[in-house]
């Protein structure tokens, strides 16, 4: 079992501050944020206008309640240079994050945003329990995606040797680990659960590798899978969050001293919960729409962007600022299943709750006739019975279950180990609506 590292002592001033100089340095630099997309970028002036405001109505956090929101389509409408705020020869780097509709979103970064960016990710891995002369492993995609080169830019700012792995290969991932020995993996979760699968298909025990800590994003993750996670392979997992819309990972991190939810790196982003339909700000600890206001970036100042992550913002516990809680599920790629809405966290908390089963999954969705069908096929464990009378027990008691907690009704197909795709790069495809 993993074995957490106390907590560090030398931290920034500002992860200790004090509330309300938390707030008068938020209010600081919302204000300076607020004022430079209004100046700079021609979409924000005309949605603020169109709305009646302007950022002198910004005297205290609570007036940002009063601006409109930003979502990905504003981007998409300004592709793909519309929503910078520097002229484009100021720009020293670009990122994007796929699109739906053929066209990326771009995000760009002056060579500031990029040293704020490393600041925060070296940040997030010394909350992570990381230290100057870890070797860390970075095994997200490096390229357009943010992920490699934002853990990698962090990890060398600490003071960390960086192995550059990228995505994909997986049994050169599995001989790199076993030869350099790093301490520190940085990867999807689901990632990770391949290549713990692939060191036990190789007679490797996952817990007897050189790894203490995986600092895990990109994607939703359960407690249910952390618990799997660790207990597999004897880590850590600390949870990282972020997207390339407001910066990239980095935006929030666990502390390894309590693992209770991203911490939000408030003297940077501020963030507020949404209701989903009306738009209302929440109090926290109410559940909601994460929403969040870049105050920091030059580039591509960010202002209300609706993440569409579900989640809820909790009170400070290892530092002076909130923390959010677990995804629970998207507000835009919720499925709704015979009137039921349906999240696949919820369905893979479930899923963690059997022993016999691994969190490898695939939710599926059909319509047959007038009346849509939900098939959840889901992976047995090395250890479990492989008689197929064993797997259709599991099957009929997961499916139980999932109807009692969630109030859908699913056919569970339990296969055989390895019988659903592995993800080799990016996010693991979990739901596959074929309606």
């Amino acid at each position: 079992m993993p074995v957490t590292k106390p907590a560090p002592g030398d931290l920034e001033p500002v992860e200790h501050a004090s509330a309300d100089e938390l707030r008068e340095l938020q209010l600081d630099r919302l204000k300076w944020s607020v004022r430079h997309a209004y100046d700079n970028v021609a979409h924000y002036r005309k949605k603020f206008d169109a709305h009646g405001v302007h950022p002198d109505d910004l005297r205290s956090l609570e007036d940002l309640a009063k601006f409109p929101f930003t979502a990905k389509q504003d981007l998409r409408e300004t592709y793909p240079y519309g929503m910078f705020a520097v002229p484009r020869e100021r720009i020293a780097r670009v990122h994007a994050s796929s699109g739906t509709t053929g066209k990326p979103t771009i995000v760009g970064y002056t060579a500031k945003d990029i040293d704020t960016w490393a600041n925060l990710m070296a940040r997030s891995i010394r909350a992570s329990g990381g230290r100057a002369g870890d070797i860390v492993h970075v095994a997200y995609g490096y390229g357009l995606f943010t992920g490699g080169l934002g853990a990698h830019y962090g990890a060398e700012r600490l003071g960390c040797t960086v192995i550059p792995m990228s995505g994909g290969q997986t049994e050169k991932q599995i001989q790199l680990i076993q030869d350099l020995r790093p301490d520190i993996i940085m990867v999807t979760p689901s990632y990770m659960l391949t290549l713990i699968d692939e060191m036990q298909n190789q007679g490797i025990d996952p817990a007897s590798c050189s790894l203490k800590i995986g600092i895990f994003g990109a994607e939703p993750w359960t407690h249910g899978m952390r618990e799997q996670i660790e207990k597999r392979a004897g880590i850590d997992a600390v949870d990282i969050y972020g997207l390339s819309e407001v910066t990239g990972p980095g935006v929030a991190n666990e502390c390894i001293e309590s693992k209770d939810g991203p911490v939000v790196w408030e003297d940077h982003f501020f963030p507020e919960i949404v209701d989903p339909s009306s738009g209302e700000v929440l109090p926290d600890g109410q559940p909601g729409e994460l929403v969040f206001t870049t105050l920091t970036k030059e580039a591509l100042p960010v202002i209300r962007y609706r993440t569409r992550d579900l989640t809820t913002l909790l009170l400070p516990t290892s530092r002076s600022m909130r923390r959010i809680d677990k995804i629970t599920g998207r507000s835009d790629d919720m499925l709704i299943v015979r009137g039921v809405n349906v999240f696949p966290s919820q369905i893979e908390e479930l899923i963690c709750k059997f022993p016999q089963l691994v969190a490898q999954y695939q939710i599926i969705v059909e319509k047959h006739g007038h009346l849509d069908s939900l098939t959840v096929r889901v992976e047995q464990g090395a250890e479990m019975d492989h008689a197929e009378d064993a797997r259709a027990s599991i099957g009929n008691a997961l499916g139980h279950q999932i109807k009692s907690l969630i109030g859908v009704s699913v056919s569970v197909e339990v296969t055989p180990p390895f019988a659903i795709e592995r993800v080799v790069v990016g996010k693991a495809r979990r739901v596959i609506d074929k309606r």
